[in-house]
């Protein structure tokens, strides 16, 4: 049985980010006393919100398509660094395409300390191999029901990776499900 379906992608990869999701990072948040973020993947804001409910604040929100008024249209690779100064972290789950997740990675953690959200099995890919030594810290979230009418979970375990700047001295801390 194949793990992955036939099913058509939705244009941009466009899954708004449900609240379980990220439900296994705001401990990590809190401990590290993140209170302002950037979400530069931020869609139609539904991981704003649910940080925001969490009593985080999002000081500055983009996307190459925003799918509400106070989003920013812009690509995220064009994120200017002045315009998150105050931010302590990006926090966004970006597209899963190795072709653009690989420089956002780069780019993101080059500007401020950076959670996304992406698959499981990233970390055991040698494209994985360079990036991996700025990963402090991996959360598993396990699947997702990224289609909120549908009866099925996606089809790919996910994880919250903490990236920074600095390389890692060292092993990456996983935390399992809780």
């Amino acid at each position: 049985m194949g793990k992955r379906s036939e099913f058509d992608r939705i244009p941009r990869d466009f899954y708004p980010t449900p609240p379980a999701a990220v439900d296994p990072l705001l401990p990590h948040l809190h401990k590290a006393n993140v209170q302002l973020f950037c979400e530069p993947c931020a869609g139609d804001g539904q991981l704003i919100d649910t940080l925001e409910l969490a009593g985080l604040r999002c000081c500055y929100k983009s996307d190459i398509q925003p799918g509400r008024i106070d989003i920013v249209e812009q690509d995220a690779l064009e994120l200017d660094e002045m315009k998150i100064l105050e931010a302590d972290a990006i926090i966004t789950n970006p597209p899963w395409r190795r072709d653009l997740l690989h420089p956002m990675i780069e780019y993101f953690m080059s500007l401020k300390p950076t959670w996304l959200l992406f698959d499981a099995d990233w970390i055991h890919t040698k494209q994985a191999a360079e990036l991996i030594s700025y990963c402090r810290l991996i959360v598993s979230v396990g699947r997702v029901k990224w289609i909120p009418d549908s009866k099925h979970t996606g089809k790919d375990n996910v994880c919250w990776y903490y990236f920074t700047k600095y390389m890692q001295t060292k092993e990456t801390e996983f935390i399992g499900r809780q």
